[in-house]
């Protein structure tokens, strides 16, 4: 039991331990309340003010982002405040939840106090050192939650600043990029402003004939600016071949190291000036340029051109028209040295195959020379044997009729030998004494002579 002494009448009564703690925590609560009232209004106040302070900083921030970062920052604007809003609203609630319950609390220990007056009034003496002691308590809770209230209100502040540096952040983002999408526009624009007024200046300069050979000695000069670097081994040179009837404006070689050529490009320049009554069209210069291409042997043809300024198509870039004339390009000048490289550069990577290629070709050729030396070879041996055999056969023939002659010849000097050997067999067969037979005058004569020893028989 514990007593607790009134201070209006100074009865002392008895009260239970129920009923005793009660009393303290309603006395607590009491004070609890009243002191979290009190600090809370001027935590509230502070944070009001503080809050308000902010949202003024967001709006004159806010207010002076363009128009393409209303939608971010009303974002980031609306949340914070929906933040506030709700740490507000859970204030409020908790406020108004602790205010119920002290009101509950007070009418409760309102209650049981009379009652406990009535039962007991001496108790309530001999707890005036317990509520004391329970009233340093309820301040040491009273600083308590004055120091939460404190670390609530640091915190809001903090989500304040945070919020804010976002925003500032944010800011600062937008107008980086706002300033270097700027910048490069406007680095755009002047290089394109600069290029019309070139080429504005530029026609209005110059007659329709130096027009286009402007244009040609723009090429060139853009050309010669690489040659040196880029374009060692190349050949880039006017076409001066009129043998056919018409000619390109350049043409454009290059080989490899072993001299395979793995492109070839001709090219050709138009241009007219803007006061020009009849105006061409780009398209009325493709065939011409595709029968140049053909004539000289170039594998691409490209047609620089600044006719039809406003035509979107060849305003784009690279024209590709290969779809009416083979390999075939329209270029504004701007182009001419990267269409070069492309076209180089795609050749480039097919130049082991041309090589390979050339070198089968090549082989090709040398079986061919090889097939024709043989059949000139085989043709002429072949009238070689021809006349040959003609003369060897009449060779024959006069053999053959010099040895029918020859037999003749034979047999008549056979014949001759027959008679020959008949005439000297006769002969052999011949003497004196056959001769003088019969005539006696020579057999006479003979017998004279054998008497007189001059003769014989």
């Amino acid at each position: 039991m514990q007593e607790i002494k009134c201070p209006k009448c100074g009865e002392v009564f008895a009260v239970d331990e129920s009923g005793y703690a009660a009393i303290v925590k309603q006395v607590r609560d009491a004070e609890f309340e009243k002191e979290v009232s009190s600090k809370t209004s001027g935590a509230v106040a502070l944070a009001e003010a503080r809050k308000d302070r902010v949202i003024a900083d967001l709006h004159s921030q806010i207010a002076a982002l363009k128009s393409a970062n209303e939608s971010a920052l009303s974002a980031k604007e609306t949340e914070a405040q929906l933040t506030i809003a709700q740490k507000e609203a859970d204030k409020d609630r908790i406020i108004s939840e602790l205010q119920a319950k002290l009101s509950k609390y007070d009418s409760e220990k309102a209650a049981e106090i009379q009652k406990i007056k009535s039962d007991n009034s001496q108790e309530i003496a001999s707890k005036d050192q317990e509520i004391q002691r329970l009233n340093a308590q309820i301040t040491l809770d009273k600083a308590q939650a004055a120091n939460a209230v404190k670390d609530a209100v640091a915190e809001k502040e903090i989500e304040i600043l945070q919020l804010r540096n976002d925003v500032k952040q944010e800011q600062s983002n937008r107008e980086l990029s706002e300033k270097s999408l700027k910048e490069s526009y406007e680095a755009q624009l002047k290089d394109k402003t600069e290029q019309i007024e070139y080429y504005r200046d530029l026609k209005s300069r110059l007659s329709t004939k130096m027009v286009g050979e402007t244009l040609e000695q723009h090429c060139e000069i853009e050309f010669n600016k690489l040659r040196a670097t880029a374009f060692q081994k190349a050949y880039f040179e006017k076409d001066n071949d009129a043998r056919t009837g018409s000619k390109g404006d350049y043409i454009y070689r290059e080989k490899g190291e072993d001299g395979t050529e793995f492109i070839s490009i001709m090219f050709e320049m138009k241009n007219e000036m803007d006061e020009t009554a009849t105006k061409h069209k780009n398209e009325d210069f493709f065939a011409k340029l595709d029968k140049d291409r053909r004539e000289k042997k170039c594998e691409y043809a490209v047609l620089v051109s600044l006719l039809e300024a406003d035509n979107e198509l060849y305003n784009s870039g690279i024209v590709d028209v290969s779809y009416r004339y083979d390999k075939m390009y329209v270029i504004r000048p701007q182009f001419f040295i990267p269409m070069i490289t492309i076209l180089r550069n795609t050749a480039r990577n097919s130049l082991a195959y041309r090589q390979e290629l050339a070198q089968i070709r090549n082989q090709n050729i040398d079986v061919t020379n090889f097939e024709s030396k043989l059949l000139d070879f085989q043709e002429k041996f072949g009238n070689n044997y021809r006349l040959a055999s003609e003369k060897f056969q009449t060779a024959i023939d006069e053999i053959d009729k010099t040895i029918d002659h020859l037999q003749k010849v034979k047999e008549g000097l056979i014949g001759s030998e027959r008679q020959l050997r008949l005439a000297n067999d006769k002969a052999q067969d011949l003497s004196v004494k056959k001769l003088t037979r019969g005539n006696k005058t020579m057999q006479a004569k003979f017998e004279e002579l054998r008497s007189d020893g001059s003769g014989t028989e």
